[in-house]
Order: C-alpha cells, then sequence, then structure tokens
C-alpha cells in the first residue's frame, strides 16, 4: 500500500473508538501517524522511502512495528501492548478482524503528554532527584542491552565522515567557519580516543542500544522515569557504545541550558555502573559533539519553519558540540567536613561548573560504602560497615576511581568527611600524581546545627545521625591546611564562598556553569 493509499486506514484509525472513548487526535511525524483516543494510542508506519529507510512495502511495515515491540516492551510495558493488523471484510476495514490484513498497526496504552519529559523540563520541574532517577535508570537499561561484536572505531569514524560531507553543502545555514571548526576538532578527538573505542568495544560496552536517547522519548510513568520508542528501523544505528547512547541525553540536557540536570544524570549512570564506565569519559567530549553535530544536521535537513528559525537551531546544537569540545584543564577538589555540614550539597550544586562539560564528577563516600557493601543508596547499613578497615576500603575506592576519572581529562570532586591529616594529605597527593590543581576546602558548621540537618535528613545515602556527629567532633582532626569555609548559613550563600576559593586557588580556573 503506497502512501497516497493508506488515505482509507487514516481516515478509519481516526474514527476508531479506544479504551474510554473521546476525541480521536492524529499526530504525524517523518515516518508515522499515530492515532490518540481515550486510553489508547494506535501507530502505523507511514508507505514512505526516505535515504535512511524504506516502509514501502507492507511487509516491512510489519516487521518494523513488531521490531519496536519487541525493543521496548521489555522497559516499558506499562505502553507497548501488542501488533494487530487492519483487516478487510468487503468494503469494511476492522482491527484485528478475520480479514485479510492491509496494514498493521502498534497498540499502545497513552500516557498523558504533560508526562513526557520534554514538557517536564518546560516546566522547570526536572528536579535533582528525577535526573538521579534517570541516570540509574538508563544503567539499568544498558546492563539488559545485548551485547554486540564490531569496531567501535569504525563506527565513530563513519559519523564524523557523513557529518563532513553534510556540513559541506550546509554553510550558509551552520556558518561556514564553525562548521569547519566542528570537523576539525572531532577528527582530531577522534585520534586521541580511537584505540579507546576499540577497546571498548572489546570489553562489552557496544551494545543494541535505546539509539534516541533524548528528552521526548522518556516518560513519567507513576513517578518513574521509562524509556520508550527506541530507534527501531536500523540495526547499525541503534548498536553503540553505551556511554554515546548516553550522550545524547547528556547533549540535550545541555542544548536546552540544564547544565545541573545533564551532570546529575552522567553521575547517577557512572555511580550505577560501579566505575566500570570511568575509564570511558575519555570519549565522552567526542560523544556529545557528534550527538550534537548530528542533531545540527537533521534540523537542516528536515527543518520546515522559517529559514532563520532552522538556522538558529541548528545553529544552538553545532555551538553545543562545540563546546563540548573545548579543552578544559582537569582539577580535583575535596570537600571536607563533620556529618551535615552540606558537602554532598554544595559538591552537587558546583559539580556543574567545574572543568569540561558537563561538568566534573562527584564521588561521595556514602555511595561509595554502600556499593562496597552491595546494597542500595538509600538502604541503612549496619555499624560493622563502619570501622576503621571499612572506612579504608571506601577511601581507597575514592582513591581509585578519582585516579581513573582524572586520567580521562574530567575533573572530580571528592566529597568525604576527611576526618584525619592522613586522609586529607592522600588527596592532595592524588591530585599530585594525576598532574591536576587541588582545592581543599573544609566546611564548618556548629554542632547545633549539624545535628539538626542530619536528623532531618530523608532519603539520603548518608547513614549519619545525631550521634555519629557528636563522635565526630570529639576526634582530634589534626591541624586543617584547607580553605576553611563557615557552612551554617543558607546554601546558596556557602555555595558562592566555596565557588571563590576553588576560583582563587590556583592553576586552571574551572570552566563556569552551563545552566541557565
Amino acid at each position: 500500500m503506497a502512501e497516497d493509499t493508506q488515505d482509507e486506514v487514516i481516515a478509519f484509525l481516526g474514527r476508531h473508538e479506544g479504551e474510554g472513548g473521546g476525541r480521536c487526535d492524529h499526530v504525524e511525524t517523518h515516518g508515522a501517524h499515530v492515532f490518540l483516543q481515550g486510553d489508547t494510542a494506535l501507530k502505523i508506519k507511514k508507505a514512505v522511502r526516505y535515504d535512511y529507510l524504506d516502509f514501502t512495502a507492507l511487509e516491512t511495515r510489519e516487521r518494523m512495528l513488531r521490531r519496536e515491540l519487541d525493543l521496548n516492551r521489555p522497559g516499558a510495558p506499562q505502553i507497548y501492548r501488542d501488533v494487530v493488523a487492519v483487516t478487510r471484510d468487503g468494503d469494511r476495514l476492522e482491527l484485528d478482524g478475520p480479514g485479510a490484513p492491509v496494514e498493521w498497526v502498534l497498540r499502545m496504552w497513552r500516557f498523558p503528554k504533560e508526562n513526557e519529559l520534554s514538557a517536564v523540563a518546560a516546566r522547570g520541574e526536572l528536579s535533582d532527584a528525577l535526573a538521579d532517577d534517570l541516570g540509574r535508570a538508563i544503567a539499568d537499561y544498558h546492563a539488559d542491552a545485548p551485547l554486540r561484536e564490531g569496531d567501535g572505531a569504525d563506527r565513530i569514524q563513519a559519523i564524523i565522515e557523513e557529518l563532513e560531507t553534510a556540513f559541506g553543502a550546509m554553510g550558509d545555514e551552520l556558518g561556514g567557519s564553525e562548521a569547519d571548526a566542528f570537523i576539525t576538532m572531532t577528527k582530531a578527538e577522534f585520534g586521541r580516543v580511537a584505540a579507546l573505542l576499540r577497546e571498548r568495544a572489546a570489553g562489552g560496552h557496544l551494545r543494541r542500544c535505546h539509539g534516541d536517547l533524548h528528552l521526548h522519548n522518556l516518560v513519567l510513568i507513576d513517578g518513574r522515569p521509562v524509556l520508550f520508542d527506541a530507534l527501531e528501523f536500523d540495526e547499525e544505528l541503534g548498536t553503540c557504545d553505551v556511554l554515546y547512547d548516553l550522550a545524547f541525553l547528556v547533549m540535550d540536557l545541555l542544548n536546552r541550558g540544564l547544565g545541573r540536570q545533564a551532570n546529575i544524570v552522567l553521575n547517577a549512570w557512572l555511580h550505577t555502573n560501579g566505575g566500570r564506565q570511568d575509564e570511558g569519559l575519555a570519549a565522552l567530549p567526542l560523544f556529545v559533539a557528534l550527538r550534537a553535530g548530528i542533531r545540527a544536521m537533521v534540523a537542516v535537513q528536515t527543518g520546515a519553519g522559517e529559514r532563520e528559525e532552522v538556522r538558529a537551531q541548528a545553529r544552538g546544537y553545532l555551538e553545543t558540540g562545540l563546546a563540548a569540545l573545548e579543552p578544559c584543564e582537569a582539577r580535583l577538589v575535596a570537600i571536607g567536613g563533620m556529618s551535615g555540614s552540606g558537602k554532598s550539597t554544595i559538591g552537587r550544586r558546583l559539580a556543574p561548573q567545574i572543568g569540561r562539560m558537563p561538568g566534573a564528577v562527584h564521588l561521595r563516600s556514602d555511595l561509595e560504602r554502600k556499593s562496597l557493601a552491595g546494597v542500595a543508596p538509600k538502604d541503612r547499613l549496619p555499624e560493622s560497615a563502619y570501622t576503621a578497615a571499612a572506612s579504608d576500603a571506601v577511601y581507597d575506592r575514592l582513591a581509585a576511581r578519582a585516579a581513573a576519572v582524572l586520567a580521562t581529562g574530567q575533573s572530580v570532586i571528592l566529597d568525604a568527611t576527611f576526618l584525619t591529616p592522613v586522609e586529607r594529605t592522600h588527596a592532595r597527593d592524588l591530585a599530585a600524581q594525576a598532574g591536576v590543581p587541588f582545592t581543599g576546602i573544609w566546611l564548618d558548621a556548629p554542632v547545633e546545627a549539624l545535628t539538626r540537618r542530619v536528623d532531618a535528613r530523608e532519603g539520603d545515602a548518608s547513614d549519619a545521625d545525631a550521634s555519629v556527629v557528636r563522635k565526630q567532633v570529639e576526634k582530634d582532626t589534626g591541624p586543617i591546611d584547607w580553605q576553611r569555609v563557615e557552612a551554617s548559613g543558607d546554601r546558596e550563600i556557602v555555595a558562592k564562598a566555596v565557588w571563590e576559593r576553588i576560583v582563587s586557588a590556583g592553576g586552571s580556573s574551572p570552566a563556569g556553569s552551563r545552566d541557565d
């Protein structure tokens, strides 16, 4: 059935009564028609042919819908139901009737449009907690994604070559000098990480991923982020390094001015992976840039609005890509202090501003302790998990992860109490060994403020309570030669004071905030 002869099916589905009844809304995309009525969503593939897909054959449309169902239902059973036929009985069309199939339909449960994370973000409601949940959900998705074999470098090189060819004809829209600079920088970055990409592919990081991971393809269901609408029409495009898959979302957030959320998503994803992805961060600037470059290319190729609007959108993506490739010296910031002094709050607030996009990797002793114990971040641990030997293991893990991350060029925030001179010295030595600037911050607060804060905590990875604070205060911390900041006041004021100490500490200045 050609595109122009799908009209009968489109008219039929537009009249079809789904569960719950009500008005039927028809949404058209470049490759599909979607019919929304009541609790039901019905999707058919358009009978179209583009450079990158061919849906002109009915058998192909059926196969692609079944592939879409297979890819998405395991992670989103709340959305994806089944594939059924539009059948003909005489001169009548029926859905899932006994007659011969004339079209195939993916049947889904409908969700409120306002629950798409693109809409949530537009309302300013993509909170820290939601960004954290999102990073963890994507890490779990990648853990279950099927392994694939292939050359990780060849795939990325092909993307660069495609962009170079496309950008050559888009100088007016993208700006010739900017497009040339983008290609030059991506080629140089690829040369630095090509061997790493091959190692990652051989090491199990090349998988059948989502392939189209941006805010429009994420939705809140029962308060939890759910991935849907994975790329189904091209196995090559859907097969990639898991970090390249994540980079699409990181880029999307950065391009929207949501640098804080991009940083939190990345940190949650890294932590859920247990440090196994840390070395891959060397490729993140290239991955983010390529995702931005592809969006710039597609914006020009498919732009249907005013030319200036298309140009602004495409150039916005290109600017995001160029910013991701901008060199920025890595640095190590250690934040210490008693429990309740605000280390994690300040660390999370400042991480997006430190180093290259999307900011520093924030390593928390509380989270690493839970990982070593094999429990979830918010599960409480027994006192036996807080012995001297257990704490030494936590600091060793922090040091190992920090060293791995710094070696990639990404900055690090170490977030722990650092109650002993030895622990503080080790942090400084770690920076020296990595050859990066070091800033040590010590947060001071009266014991009353500390105990009040820890008693008020809910849903946090820290197990510390008022009794733990009192024991910490009684310990001899020795001379503290880190920069001290009074931290009992407003967190915004404290964060500003800490930021000023970091900037004035010397070495390379951290990058400015990417938050709007």
